[in-house]
């Protein structure tokens, strides 16, 4: 149990450090390995710095205390030669203010100072400002052990007191402390200028990538025209040249796609197109017969005995209602596969004519169009897509929305590029989230992508529906 929660832990605080790394760019990536690779060189420098340091401190701390020891020799010998002891006791001390790393004292037979210097002379700091002092953890890592020797002081066969000779690194640690400070300066603004010049660096190495990321962003949004430039680097050169590739062979898909689909929305409105004339020339006039034969029937039957009569004009007044129906059923198919007046009548009083039987049929529904800057046509098949857009949405308004405002804008504009753009907004319900798309918005989305164009269905800020298409036109404006 104990072990399970321990690999919980382990894996999860593995989970936290691995993640801020893995969200981070490569160039970020790069410059941290970097960056680590100076730190720990960094600490092996210091380390190698730290034992050279000690070393040479030690060396010079043993040879000032050796030469310390010959000079204090050869001073007491010349006190012993018949120099006066007072004079060659009070000298002494100022004699070895030359001396380096040593401190220097003069003791009578009781062990008490007779004379003392605080501290040790430096030759070369003669004249100059005293070091300071280093920091107490670095002559902890650096001062090596104090030494210690007291030379015996005698005079006419007796010692009258000593001198001791104690080691005193602390300006040699501070040398050294001065010289690590100004190789970490250096060091530390070296390492700022090989960071910044790495950046620069990656950033344009590394530029080939970002551009690879923008053009797969664009090929999710369906832009299947974006060409990335060829790097100079050989790798990326091969990634280029296959996103390049790739771009154009979805491009080449799409069109061929948009071939296809407009092929088949063609021939299904060449198949609606015959089927309307059909209907129109041949159920259309058969209804129409029959609806004046039985007008016929009943005429007659009003001459016939009052038997036949009444029969007769039974069977009429049954097949009147029928045929009525018929007729509207005609007319509803014939509206529904291709409206007749399409290519005859501009494309804007069709859909003028549209939006008004709808506000015939509910007039509760305050209905608006602007489609003023509409061309006469612009082909059968952009022409009855618009038609069909405006139909379908208005339908889906009206029987799920529950609307008191629908307005339906069409317009031409020509920008960049010419195109069609068609928006259907009301104030209705909205579309509830997870709502199933029926067939007749998955028919207006394929006729309009069909086309090249886009299609949409957003919710309002407010309240409400906008259904919007955007269909592309071959040429800025089209002849009425």
């Amino acid at each position: 149990m104990l072990r399970s929660r321990i690999g919980l832990a382990l894996a999860w605080l593995h989970a936290a450090m691995a993640s801020p790394w893995h969200r981070s760019s490569i160039r970020t990536q790069l410059l941290i390995i970097v960056l680590i690779i100076e730190l720990a060189a960094a600490l092996v420098a210091g380390v190698v710095t730290i034992l050279k340091a000690r070393t040479s401190t030690r060396v010079e701390i043993e040879a000032s205390m050796r030469l310390a020891q010959l000079f204090v020799a050869d001073a007491l010998r010349l006190v012993s030669d018949g120099t006066p002891v007072q004079h060659g006791l009070a000298d002494l001390p100022l004699q070895a203010r030359m001396l380096r790393h040593v401190r220097i004292s003069v003791h009578d037979n009781a062990d008490v100072p007779v004379a003392q210097i605080a501290g040790s002379g430096d030759p070369a700091s003669i004249g100059k400002a005293e070091r300071g002092p280093a920091p107490a953890w670095f002559q902890a890592l650096i001062a090596p052990a104090v030494e210690r020797h007291a030379i015996p002081i005698t005079a006419h066969g007796q010692q009258i007191g000593s001198v001791v000779i104690a080691s005193e690194p602390k300006d040699e640690i501070a040398e050294v402390w001065e010289n690590t400070v100004a190789l970490a300066w250096v060091t530390l603004a070296v390492t700022a200028a090989v960071m910044a010049a790495l950046y620069i660096l990656f950033g344009r190495a590394l530029a080939p990538l970002t551009s690879l990321a923008h053009g797969l962003t664009d090929l999710e949004h369906r832009d299947y025209a974006v060409r990335l430039p060829v790097p100079e680097s050989r790798e990326f050169v091969v990634l280029t040249t296959r996103f390049n590739a790739l771009a154009q062979a979805l491009e080449s898909a799409r069109a061929e796609n948009v071939r296809l689909s407009e092929r088949l929305i063609t021939a299904q409105d060449d198949e609606r197109r015959n089927i309307a004339l059909e209907l129109h020339d041949e159920v259309g006039p058969s209804l129409f017969g029959l609806k004046a034969l039985a007008t016929s029937i009943g005429t007659i039957a009003a001459d016939s005995l009052d038997a036949m009569r009444q029969i007769a004009s039974e069977r009429v007044s049954d097949m009147l209602p029928i045929i009525a129906h018929l007729q509207t059923v005609n007319r509803g198919l014939l509206n529904r596969l291709r409206p007749m007046a399409l290519g005859h009548v501009p494309l804007g009083d069709l859909i003028e004519r549209l939006v008004q039987d709808r506000a015939r049929e509910h007039p509760r529904i305050n209905f608006r169009l602007n489609a003023a800057s509409l061309a006469k046509t612009y082909g059968d098949t952009i022409d009855l897509t618009i038609y069909r857009c405006v139909q379908e949405s208005l339908t889906n308004a009206i029987r799920h929305a529950a609307p008191k405002k629908i307005v339906v804008s069409v317009d031409e504009t020509a920008d960049n590029v010419s195109q069609l753009v068609l928006k259907i907004e009301d104030d209705g319900q909205g579309i509830s989230d997870g709502a199933p798309r029926g067939l007749g918005v998955a028919g207006m989305e394929e006729r309009v992508r069909a086309l090249g164009g886009h299609f949409a269905i957003e919710p309002r800020p407010d309240a409400g529906t906008v259904v919007r298409a955007i269909i592309p036109l071959a040429s800025p404006g089209r002849s009425a």
